[in-house]
């Protein structure tokens, strides 16, 4: 177990109320273990978490604090980032209830921002119920796109299996029209350097699929591959990245291809995120890769069907706090690493 002196303070948006985040959140810290590994910080109301808490029959203590720099480690801390009392409805689709999500979302973002959390870890969220004139994001990642440093993309983490996008929340029909080559090297590169500091590859070995069936056929199915995904990959390879592809995105995946590779990059969301869940059992995590400050999430959504019943799995939140905290660590290890390169040594005359 880590020592309470590298206890991490994870920052936990409370996500969409009337959906299962607050369950499972408080599941994930019902065991205390948990509580050696990090000290967690909610961005809700204390008063509102301590019911649903009841309500739910998870066995937890809360500890509610009105400052950050209140926090108590090894202990489940809840700020309160606004006092009212909030309507809840389990289930229902509530706009009131998605502002309350966004205050507690920017809230904790800009503690991330300000080091006052060390990584983030957001529970899930409406994206119809969200919007507003203060919020006009499809969603997390491009906000905190906006708010951090970097280039945020889309990474789908589970033990070994990887799944980046190259277009996320874009529709199908347009998909194509926002690939090109800079946009594919410029993911690509952020991929990379991501296994490289936060997993600890050093070398890296990426798999890219196409976009059309059997990756446009040497163009007799579309002209995408030969046209724009081929050529960047072959310039990237030949800058010495070890990338592959493009692979028909049919196959890949039921023949076990994607397990030669430390990440494999799809080309829209759908075509990466269904085999990725198929595979992942529910354990899955998504990572905002590419920013100089560490996200992550569940795989999954407000599941309104089950919420309040006290039936939701809680073991994807827990992965995303497992993985954030190991991310955090070799982010930490890989910055110490290059501080202080070795100089290479004059050649003597």
């Amino acid at each position: 177990m880590v020592k309470k002196a590298e206890n991490i303070i994870v920052g936990i948006s409370i996500g969409d109320l009337n959906g299962i985040g607050s369950e499972v959140i408080l599941k994930t810290f019902e065991d205390n273990r948990m509580l050696e590994l990090c000290t967690p910080v909610i961005f809700a109301n204390a008063k509102i978490v301590s019911f649903l808490r009841k309500e739910l029959n998870i066995d937890v203590a809360i500890h509610g604090i009105d400052k950050i720099e209140q926090l108590v480690v090894g202990k489940i801390n809840v700020l309160n980032v606004w006092r009212e009392g909030v309507n809840l409805e389990m289930g229902k689709n509530d706009d009131v209830v998605g502002s309350y999500a966004i205050k507690s979302f920017a809230a904790a973002t800009k503690a991330l921002k300000g080091g006052f959390v060390d990584v983030l870890v957001t529970a899930p969220i409406n994206k119809y119920n969200i919007q507003s004139e203060e919020f006009k994001f499809p969603g997390h990642t491009d906000y905190l796109d906006k708010e951090l440093e970097g280039d945020a993309l889309m990474l789908m983490v589970h033990d070994d299996l990887r799944v980046g996008l190259l277009t996320d929340h874009v529709p199908v029909n347009e998909v194509a029209k926002h690939l090109n080559e800079k946009l594919i090297s410029s993911k690509i590169k952020t991929v990379i350097q991501t296994l490289k500091q936060d997993f600890e590859i050093e070398k890296p070995k990426v798999a890219v699929l196409g976009l059309n069936p059997h990756s446009g056929d040497n163009g007799v199915i579309g002209q995408e591959e030969e046209k724009i995904i081929k050529p960047a990959l072959k310039k990237l390879f030949e800058a010495g990245n070890m990338v592959f592809g493009p692979f028909s995105a049919d196959g890949f995946f039921g023949s076990a291809q994607y397990e030669k590779y430390d990440a494999v990059i799809a080309t829209y969301h759908d075509q990466g995120l269904i085999p990725f869940k198929t595979l992942s059992f529910g354990n899955g995590v998504n990572y905002t890769a590419g920013l100089n400050k560490i996200r992550t999430s569940p795989d999954h959504g407000t599941a309104y069907e089950i919420a309040g019943k006290g039936v939701a799995n809680h073991e994807s939140f827990k992965e995303a706090v497992y993985l954030a905290i190991d991310i955090f660590k070799k982010r930490n290890d890989y910055q110490e690493l290059i501080k202080n390169p070795l100089k290479t040594k004059e050649k003597q005359l």
